[in-house]
């Protein structure tokens, strides 16, 4: 510590990480006042909120492969520079955020050449769902972890990996931006039923799911011709979204931008998903859903590994159902993902069958299973263990 007044580092790699840092330095500035000093990498949040950024944060913001090898000697020019700065700043203690492919590299070399200064990571790696053995190696330069889902601290502790705080999920603690309004969603017995549709958020996953949810939508729409279908979709891939979808028989209206995805999540009846993060969108917003998946191998493997380590109670590759610990989400993986089979579990998810009351049911216990003790909100869970972390290894 230098002097009297605390100097806090954060390092994230991309804008969810500029969010979950900007939070979480409010929650420090609550405990700690004005006298706190940030440094690090950060973007227009965290900067706002007085950190000092070593570079701007697109320099090491980027998606896709192609991208990346494009920008690597400059990912790694800045991998170094950032270790330079934290050794340089000699911080109370030092916030890794998400991306790990940068924020990792960056904590590992910190560790080797400043061992005396405090590590703590935000955002677990998917050790549950491939190479579980990065658990035990974060061991060695990671002191604290703040997890986002309440199943992760168990899994850490079986996989040799640091000590793991459940601090919660900025989604679980935004939910109701995504539950229905007086009036938003209509009767399930009424003339209008939304059935929402989202085939991924990567090119990829649009290659692989988009025909097979035309044909599945087609076939729902044939004996439920009452449904709208609504298809939000992410910016970047508008153009080949409409463009999939423009010979389908059933034509669904795209939306875009973050506001009108949340108002179409108010107004659903049920889903049609790809797995990832928008099924525990859904799950919070009450939204009865089936979830598919094509040829991707690393949620072959989440498969085997939930098996061999016992990560969950249930073996399954959708998120609401590894916390819940039930099979409640009909998921379906690889050649299991036909438009017959789809289509038969949508219908039943579009009237009040025992299939549909029953998911809702489990979906509700959602919010007790994730929720924090009272008083905690996720920023302030996050920010005790921060200063925790200060306190254990520098006061």
């Amino acid at each position: 510590m230098t002097g009297t007044r605390p100097t806090i580092c954060l390092v994230a790699g991309e804008e969810s990480g500029d969010q979950l840092g900007s939070e979480l330095m409010k929650a420090l500035n609550e405990r700690l006042g004005d006298g706190v000093g940030y440094c690090g990498v950060g973007g227009e949040r965290m900067t706002a909120l007085g950190m000092t950024s070593f570079f701007d944060l697109s320099d090491v913001s980027v998606m896709g492969l192609t991208a990346v090898l494009a920008r690597l000697p400059l990912i790694v020019k800045r991998v170094y520079q950032t270790v330079d700065a934290v050794v340089t700043a000699d911080p109370d203690v030092l916030v890794i955020i998400d991306s790990p492919d940068f924020t990792h590299n960056v904590a590992k070399r910190v560790r080797k050449r400043a061992p005396h200064i405090p590590i703590v990571g935000y955002v677990s790696p998917s050790v549950w769902a491939w190479r579980p053995g990065r658990a035990r190696k974060m061991s060695r330069y990671v002191d604290e972890l703040l997890a986002l889902l309440p199943f992760e601290p168990d899994v850490h502790e079986r996989l040799g990996g640091p000590r793991t705080h459940y601090v919660g999920h900025p989604l679980s603690e935004n939910a109701g931006e995504l539950r229905p309004r007086e009036g938003e969603r209509a009767p399930l017995n009424g003339a209008e039923k939304v059935l929402l549709v989202l085939p991924g958020s990567r090119r990829s996953e649009i290659d692989r799911l988009l025909d097979v949810f035309g044909d599945t939508v087609a076939k729902v729409k044939q004996e439920l011709p009452e449904i709208q279908i609504v298809l939000p979709a992410v910016a970047h891939l508008e153009d080949k979204i409409r463009a999939g979808v423009s010979d389908w028989p059933a034509m669904p209206q795209i939306v875009t931008g973050l506001e009108a995805k949340k108002a179409a999540f108010r107004r659903a009846h049920a889903a049609l998903a790809a797995s990832g993060t928008v099924s525990l969108e859904l799950a919070l917003a009450g939204v009865p859903m089936v979830v598919a998946y094509k040829v991707d191998w690393a949620f072959r493997r989440l498969k085997e590994l939930n098996r061999f380590f016992k990560v969950a109670s249930v073996d399954s590759f959708v998120l609401p159902n590894i916390i819940l610990g039930t099979k409640a989400i009909p998921e379906f993986l690889d050649e299991e993902v036909q438009a017959d089979v789809l289509a038969a579990h949508l219908k039943e998810l579009l009237t009040d069958s025992t299939e549909r009351r029953e998911q809702v049911s489990e979906l509700t216990r959602l919010d007790e299973v994730m929720s924090l003790p009272d008083g905690y909100s996720q920023r302030g869970a996050a920010a005790d263990v921060v200063l925790g972390a200060m306190k254990a290894e520098r006061r």
